[in-house]
C-alpha cells in the first residue's frame, strides 16, 4: 500500500500531484479521462467514483488527480486519499513496461524507428522532466513522415497551455534535430 509522501500543485489549478513512497507502477503510465475508460483498472475506478474528479494519470511514484472545479481541494484530497492508501504498490517491473515502450515504434521502417528513438531521447531529457514535474506527462503516439502526433496526460492534459505554448515550445526543440517536424497534440 502506497503511503503518500507528499501533495503539490500543478500549474493547472485543477489538478494535484500526490508524490508516494512506493511505486504504483515502473515505468508503465496509466491515463484515463473518464470512468468509462477506467474500468479495468480498480485504482483509477475506485477514484472515479468520487464526486468532481475527471481524470486520473499515474506512474512509478506518483499520481495526478484532476477535478471538475466544483470541489474544494481540501476536502477532495482528503476523499482520493484512501484509494491511494489502499492500491497495492508494484513489486517489480512486468513485460507490459517493455510493450508499451514498443508500441509506437511498431511498423516503422528501421530509419523512422531511429528519428523515434532520437526523438523521444530528446524528450526524456529536455521536455518529460518539466511536464512529471508539473504532474503530467507527454505520450508519443505515432510518427508518419513529418508528423509526430503526442498526447499529453495528467494535469497537461486539460492545461491550456499545453495545447499553445508548451507545444510549440517542444516543437521548436524538436525542430533543432528534424527542421520539418511538426508537432500535433491528439
Amino acid at each position: 500500500m502506497p503511503k503518500i509522501s507528499e501533495i503539490e500543485g500543478t500549474p493547472n489549478k485543477n489538478a494535484l500531484k500526490f508524490i508516494l513512497k512506493e511505486p504504483l507502477t515502473w515505468g508503465v503510465t496509466h491515463s484515463y479521462d473518464n470512468a468509462e475508460q477506467a474500468q479495468d483498472d480498480p485504482l483509477a475506478a475506485a477514484l472515479f467514483d468520487i464526486d468532481h474528479v475527471t481524470n486520473v494519470f499515474y506512474v512509478d511514484r506518483w499520481i495526478t488527480i484532476t477535478q471538475d472545479g466544483g470541489a474544494d481541494w481540501q476536502d477532495l484530497a482528503r476523499e482520493v486519499a484512501d484509494p491511494i492508501r489502499a492500491a497495492p504498490a508494484a513489486t517489480s517491473q512486468s513485460a507490459a513496461t517493455v510493450a508499451a515502450a514498443s508500441s509506437a515504434i511498431a511498423g516503422l521502417s528501421p530509419e523512422d524507428q531511429q528519428r523515434l528513438e532520437t526523438i523521444n531521447t530528446l524528450l526524456d531529457e529536455e521536455i518529460r522532466p518539466y511536464l512529471q514535474n508539473d504532474g503530467g506527462d507527454l505520450h508519443v503516439l505515432g510518427l508518419d513522415g513529418n508528423k509526430l502526433s503526442v498526447h499529453y496526460q495528467g494535469a497537461c492534459g486539460t492545461c491550456p497551455s499545453s495545447i499553445s505554448g508548451t507545444l510549440r515550445g517542444i516543437q521548436n526543440l524538436l525542430r533543432s534535430i528534424e527542421p520539418e517536424l511538426e508537432v500535433v497534440a491528439m
